[in-house]
């Protein structure tokens, strides 16, 4: 049978109206009829117990032992088994007699159940995920009231720097960044390193309509393709300029000194390693080199 637990528990004669009748006041009560010889009972048991450790709480189990407990079977007049009777406010407002299907039971509990509220994500990570949805102004928002709090936290301040560098912030962005006294985040340390290379390069390059113009008319322009790609690294155009890059590297990897590869590097610290592009363009570097 299954285990007792803080919502999970056995309730008999003398204990029934403290445990049942009064939590059902605070929290619904789901109160199961059962008997050892009766095997449905125990198909039906582990099922209602998940059923209620699933809430957290916000509703409780009692069993009761029909062979034993016969002052309250006769009370409430249970005639077969397994019957499970919910108790609302000191009253049965609901039940079922007979083993039935989770989601039948889920139903009868809905209407008479909350359901546990979602635990709220801490301010650091609602942060990483607006940024990560673009929603800079808000991310940043987020980060200055955790940075008010505690000045020190490594990566609050390294993602409050990448908030500035995406509003044009550079400078500001930088200081942030040379506040960072920890070797804790040292990928997403280089990763914010680069987005700020990135943009700062991409400041002093020509357009995007100039260098797609100059690479129409002559395919093998190294320095458009390289300019390009920075370029769209500073819009955030990941995909477009990995490819760049790698093409680049394919066509001339000594261009530069080996920028194409140096820039193909620094992206992958930028995106980080769990990010599904990295793991793509680090194996088609690897199979260009070799």
């Amino acid at each position: 049978m299954t285990q007792d637990t803080p919502y999970i528990f056995d309730a008999t004669d003398t204990n029934f109206q403290q445990l049942v009748i009064e939590n059902s006041f605070h929290k619904p009560v789901l109160v199961d009829f059962w008997a050892e010889w009766c095997a449905p009972c125990k198909a039906l048991m582990p099922l209602l117990a998940k059923i209620a450790e699933g809430y957290q709480g916000e509703l409780l189990l009692a069993k009761i032992n029909c062979d034993v407990e016969q002052q309250v079977v006769a009370q409430f007049g249970i005639r077969s088994l397994p019957t499970v009777v919910l108790f609302k406010d000191g009253q049965p407002v609901d039940g079922f007699a007979g083993a039935q299907p989770e989601s039948a039971i889920r139903a009868m509990l809905e209407p008479h159940v909350q359901m546990p509220a979602a635990p709220t994500a801490a301010p650091l990570e609602q942060a990483k995920a607006l940024f990560a949805e673009s929603r800079f102004a808000e991310t940043e928002t987020l980060l200055q009231a955790l940075l008010g709090e505690d000045n020190s936290n490594a990566e609050a301040l390294i993602l409050y720097a990448r908030c500035l560098a995406e509003r044009g912030e550079l400078g500001e962005a930088q200081v942030v960044l040379d506040a960072v006294k920890t070797d804790e985040h040292k990928a997403a340390l280089a990763g914010a390193k680069a987005q700020l290379t990135f943009l700062r390069q991409a400041a002093s390059l020509p357009e995007v309509a100039d260098l797609k113009s100059r690479l129409a008319q002559n395919p093998q322009d190294d320095e458009a393709a390289y300019q390009l790609s920075i370029q769209q690294l500073a819009r955030q155009q990941y995909e477009a300029a990995l490819e760049g890059l790698l093409k680049l590297f394919q066509r001339n990897r000594g261009y530069e000194n080996g920028l194409p590869q140096k820039a193909l590097l620094q992206v992958f610290e930028l995106l980080g390693g769990d990010h599904p592009l990295v793991g793509v363009y680090r194996r088609k570097l690897s199979a260009a080199m070799f």
